[in-house]
């Protein structure tokens, strides 16, 4: 794969006890450094402008003078210092770069994975929270739609609901976004009945599971639910928000995700995206054990080598399936 790094994103200093601090990329970058057909693209800064596209101007001018000052708390979880407008932009500019690659052309082995940091997928219009400034895949997906893309499907499967995402685009029928989270997490939204409004009703789709779905019950919500209905929606690119901590060891979540299982799950959207005959690209959003992060990533990376994973001999879970039929109750998907 192609990797888009920049050192500055290391610069954006969380503090010594944050989750979400630059030794994720450290350890990713380590990990990724015994594996081979690893490239590296050092992608320019975001456009302002382009941000302020999907982000308020007062909200982002805000955010820089923020950090101008020094930075601090924005709130209990999200931190910035000095530093952390400059890593925003290099991270935004990043996902950008995933999203322009892959229209470009860039698929097998060359298939585009932004490494930026801070994550985004929390960021909403107006504000930051839940580690996240700049919704870098909200930024990608837009500038892909002013570029060559009329329609763009991401796919989040973060722990986390990305609720930045959805807030953006959840009027919008021009992106189709997807998620795969844990009921009871923060921030506590993506509900199965949030379904998009207006002219974008049915382009927005929350599978919610209670903790304990593991790698067969993350698999058959991709098979049964989201792989029909992005077909269905026929995107010209499809964007991974890629969060590795759904995983089994992950310190802040419940979900039963293996390594193994990203890498399935890695090989289902790869044949999804060519069944749609859409371009595909990943921009990293969470992942907090640093061991299991890298692990995870590298067997991302490891598919487009070649890498066939295994697939799990677990059934679906009864709960998971209970949410499934409430999806194909609302069409998405079949029972």
């Amino acid at each position: 794969m192609n990797f888009g790094y920049r050192e500055v994103c290391l610069d954006h200093d969380t503090g010594p006890r944050h989750p979400e601090s630059p030794d994720r990329l450290r350890a990713i970058r380590r990990a990724l450094k015994e594996h081979h057909g690893v490239e590296y693209v050092a992608a320019s800064d975001v456009d302002v402008d382009l941000v302020t596209e999907v982000h308020g101007a007062d909200y982002i001018d805000e955010f820089r003078a923020f950090c101008e000052e020094g930075g601090g708390n924005w709130d209990a979880d999200t931190v910035a210092v000095e530093a952390t407008w400059d890593a925003a932009l290099a991270a935004a500019g990043l996902a950008v770069w995933a999203a322009e690659s892959a229209l470009a052309g860039d698929d097998g082995r060359d298939t585009p994975f932004a490494l930026g940091r801070p994550p985004g997928h929390h960021a909403v219009g107006d504000d930051a929270m839940g580690f996240c400034f700049i919704n870098n895949v909200a930024v990608a997906a837009q500038a892909a739609l002013e570029a060559d893309a009329e329609r763009v499907a991401v796919f989040d499967w973060d722990v986390h609901h990305g609720n930045g995402t959805q807030d953006i685009f959840y009027d919008r029928s021009d992106v189709f976004y997807a998620s795969i989270h844990e009921d009871g997490l923060y921030p506590g939204t993506g509900d199965v009945d949030e379904t998009g409004t207006g002219d974008a009703e049915g382009t927005n789709l929350n599978v919610k599971y209670k903790p304990g779905a593991d790698t067969a019950d993350y698999l058959a919500a991709i098979d049964e639910c989201l792989a029909p209905a992005i077909r269905d929606y026929d995107p010209d690119l499809l964007l991974i928000s890629a969060g590795f901590d759904a995983h089994e060891h992950d310190p802040i979540s419940r979900m039963r995700v293996s390594t193994e299982g990203y890498g399935a799950m890695t090989d289902r959207v790869r044949t999804l995206a060519d069944a749609c005959g859409a371009d595909l690209g990943f921009v990293l959003e969470g992942g907090y054990g640093l061991d299991t992060l890298a692990d995870s990533l590298t067997t991302v990376h490891e598919v487009f080598d070649g890498y066939q994973p295994m697939e799990p001999d677990d059934e679906v879970s009864d709960d998971a399936r209970d949410v499934l039929d409430r999806l194909a109750d609302q069409g998405f998907g079949s029972k």
